[in-house]
């Protein structure tokens, strides 16, 4: 298996943070460069004529990847940015409610308050309840909160502050029946669990690329089903915004920009097929349920769940100083990795990559176990 030689990461810091944003292999970055090289020896010939083709071919080696088909994808700069279009779209009027949890991304909590402001609509916190216990219980007490005023569903695949994995498929199978909008941000899933977009059935699906695929910084996409094309506008309008433009059209050209991370994707895709990353992945939670057992029981918490996360795991601490914990973690023990605080509990987020080893997580606890408690 691939290991931290395979990666461009400092030797002298122990990385545990890929969650955060990723880390590209050297020979993914390499063909990235080459892109960027190739687009700066003729930009008018690159961008003009033979950029389209390209973007098209990527687009359908991605569409394979995700189970889907090629004219619902469109590429964008991060899951963020695909959820702007899609929230800021939905028709909402005053009165309306959008239905989403307390473990929510900051930028999309942020993004969800705006459409709020702007529309007049509510925005409607389901509290997760924690322990974790079981898909079956989570969604029953998720949809005891739609309303006759809810509209649509924002809801992450894998959560940003707590690492739990919601059980989206269920969730937009039902969502459906009752004739609710899902839009499902899956920034963490790429590259950490398989995805198959025509089985989910999402409304739309955000996910990155430079997250857990490994891809190049600035590489993701935004799927919509074929109903929704019309609905969601880009946020830039330009020359592909034509009369008769397709999904791809008007959102793909918005204006001058460097599109070698999105060429590099398909790169990035082959680089996990070819190291065997199902493998990759299996270790990595293994590690990742090794800490949270461990930290867990040195301290006498409950985990937040027993095994509803992949490769990225957020373990509770004891009350501490979240911030300064994890300052010193860095200054002193050379450990990237953050601390959180989180409905008034305490954890560290761990995220468990290919390059990672049984050796990091021995530093991770002796480091924690000396600062905390």
């Amino acid at each position: 298996m691939p290991g931290k030689a395979d990666f461009l990461l400092r030797d002298d810091i122990i990385f545990l943070n890929h969650g955060a944003f990723g880390a590209c292999p050297k020979a993914v970055f390499e063909r990235f460069q080459a892109w960027q090289l190739e687009l700066e020896r003729q930009p008018v010939d690159f961008l003009l004529r033979r950029w389209p083709q390209y973007l098209a071919e990527a687009r359908s080696r991605i569409a394979e990847y995700l189970q889907a088909s090629p004219s619902d994808i469109v590429f964008v700069s991060n899951a963020t940015d695909g959820l702007s279009r899609a929230v800021r779209a939905l028709p909402l009027a005053p009165g309306d409610e959008i239905l989403t949890t307390d473990h929510e991304y900051g930028a999309v909590n942020r993004l969800l308050e705006f459409s709020a402001a702007k529309t007049g609509a509510a925005i409607v916190r389901h509290q997760v309840r924690l322990p974790y216990s079981s898909d079956e219980a989570f969604v029953d007490a998720l949809f005891a909160d739609v309303s006759s005023n809810t509209r649509a569903l924002v809801i992450s695949h894998i959560t940003s502050p707590t690492s739990l994995v919601f059980p989206i498929k269920r969730i937009c199978q039902r969502a459906r029946e009752m004739g609710l909008m899902t839009i499902i941000d899956g920034a963490h899933a790429p590259g950490q669990l398989p995805l198959d977009l025509r089985a989910i059935g999402a409304d739309v699906y955000c996910g990155n690329f430079h997250k857990w695929l490994c891809a190049p910084k600035g590489a993701a996409f935004l799927h919509a089903r074929p109903e929704h094309h019309d609905l969601i506008d880009p946020l830039v309008i330009s020359h592909g915004c034509l009369p008769g433009g397709d999904f791809a059209q008007r959102h793909d050209w918005q204006g001058t920009r460097d599109v070698a991370s999105y060429l590099t994707v398909p790169t990035a895709i082959d680089y996990q097929r070819d190291n065997n990353w199902d493998d990759v992945r299996a270790a990595g939670h293994e590690l990742a349920a090794s800490a949270q057992t461990r930290l867990c029981s040195h301290y006498g918490l409950p985990p937040l769940s027993v095994d509803q996360f992949a490769q990225m795991v957020t373990i509770p601490l004891p009350d501490c100083d979240t911030a300064d914990v994890q300052r010193r973690l860095l200054d002193e023990y050379r450990i990237e990795a953050p601390v959180v605080s989180f409905g008034g509990r305490c954890g560290i987020r761990v995220s468990v990559q290919a390059y990672n080893t049984s050796d990091d997580i021995e530093q991770l606890l002796r480091a924690i176990r000396a600062l905390v408690g």
